[in-house]
């Protein structure tokens, strides 16, 4: 049973009760993340996410860590482009412990200046690591890239330049002024009841004071779509990230555009899949994937294989879009997509982690809980012609975005190539 209750201060408390586990997963979100941020601090939400684990008023970062692995107990932080989120997974007995931890953090975190510029060389080594991954530096390439000049396309960690200029001055105030209460919500899921859960949080997080409404995103971004290519020699495999502008998050025709990602690239029977790996061996990896925010969304095509086949896999892959565009999916393939994203959701949901993020995500976007009979009819619903009707929608005369990390000059494209 999902319930939800909003605190005096503004703080919003969501719960659901999973009687037949025996762990608890709460998380504090912050509807705060990388877009939030002016460009000269561009990391700091990143930054203050790592740093809150460095010390509160009443405890280092020894007795933090000490106290969750005392009771077996799982804790951890992540930011993304929209929100960023605290959580801990404990057995139900230890939902206490786990509450006071992560209220302490988000409401009295040290800043400690000793801390900070040991934390500070942690976020860089990482930053650096970022760039050594090359499945993960060409992301950060395609949106720079394909969301010109706009908060969505700059990088979540930041960079190296933006970290080393932020001041503790600068990070307090950040956090003074995003850690508010209205700003924030608390999700849990497992075995718990919403009374005492509720107890708990007012106890934990009821005494912080609200703060003046803020504007709470940036405007709403143009995307360009061209090619841009990273030389790294010394990699041995070219990367490849292909993108379209798609829709945000809240897109109305959202189940059939999840289908459709589904039998492009989501499965190991997917056409890119088959047709790229299976049939030719030219890749190891590749898949499609949507990445949907409040304004703004783009379908992402990926694939790592040799420099030598790079211009054949991007046309193979424009070849599959443009027949998925003019011919639309067989009854086979669509319901064998359907039966996956049902099958993988009804699994997913078997973890209180992911019950936990899946219903943060609905109420920051949404403002409401889906439940899972919802979504399920509404991926059973989607019917061939919807699928293709939104193809000819996504990819009628449409250009390709491709970023490409690795042995570069190998790769014979212009931006001609990449056109539909």
């Amino acid at each position: 049973m999902i319930r939800k209750d909003k605190l005096a201060n503004g703080l919003t408390l969501i719960t659901e009760s999973m009687p037949d586990v025996r762990s608890v997963c709460i998380g504090i979100w912050l509807r705060r993340g990388s877009r939030n941020e002016p460009a000269k601090v561009n990391g700091i939400s990143h930054f203050i996410e790592h740093l809150v684990f460095k010390g509160t008023e009443s405890r280092t970062a020894r007795e933090i860590a000490l106290a969750m692995d005392s009771v077996g107990g799982q804790m951890d932080a992540f930011t993304s482009k929209e929100y960023t989120c605290f959580y801990s997974k404990v057995l139900d007995e230890h939902l206490p412990l786990a509450v006071d931890l992560l209220s302490d953090i988000v409401q009295r975190p040290r800043f400690d200046p000793v801390e900070l510029e040991r934390e500070r060389k942690v976020v860089l080594e990482e930053i650096q690591m970022v760039e050594d991954s090359p499945d993960e530096l060409i992301y950060d390439l395609f949106s720079e890239h394909f969301y010109p000049r706009h908060v969505l396309g700059r990088p979540i960690q930041g960079t190296a330049e933006t970290l080393r200029g932020m001041s503790r001055r600068q990070l307090l105030s950040f956090f003074r002024r995003s850690y508010r209460p209205e700003n924030m919500l608390v999700v849990a899921a497992g075995h718990l009841r919403h009374g005492r859960a509720k107890q708990l949080i007012r106890r934990g997080l009821g005494n912080m004071c609200p703060g003046k409404r803020t504007r709470s995103k940036s405007a709403a971004p143009r995307t360009h779509c061209g090619l841009v290519l990273r030389p790294k020699k010394e990699l041995s495999q070219l990367h490849l990230l292909m993108g379209l502008p798609a829709w945000p998050e809240r897109y109305a025709k959202r189940y059939s555009l999840y289908v459709m990602n589904a039998l492009l690239g989501g499965t190991m029977s997917s056409r890119l899949f088959q047709k790229i790996r299976e049939e030719r061996g030219l890749v190891y990896s590749v898949y499609s994937a949507v990445n949907a925010f409040v304004d703004s969304g783009f379908l992402a095509i990926y694939a790592a294989t040799s420099p030598r086949n790079g211009a054949e896999v991007v046309r193979l892959v424009i070849d599959e879009l443009r027949d998925l565009r003019d011919n639309g999916p067989t009854a086979e393939e669509l319901q064998m997509a359907k039966e996956h994203l049902k099958g993988s959701l009804m699994l997913s949901l078997e973890s209180t982690a992911s019950r936990m993020s899946n219903l943060a995500r609905q109420e920051i976007y949404y403002g409401r809980q889906f439940t899972l009979e919802e979504t399920l009819d509404g991926v059973e619903r989607v019917t061939p012609r919807q699928v293709r009707e939104l193809a000819r929608r996504l990819l009628q005369g449409r250009k390709l975005g491709l970023a490409a990390v690795g042995r570069v000059h190998q790769l014979k494209l212009d931006e001609k190539a990449l056109r539909i």
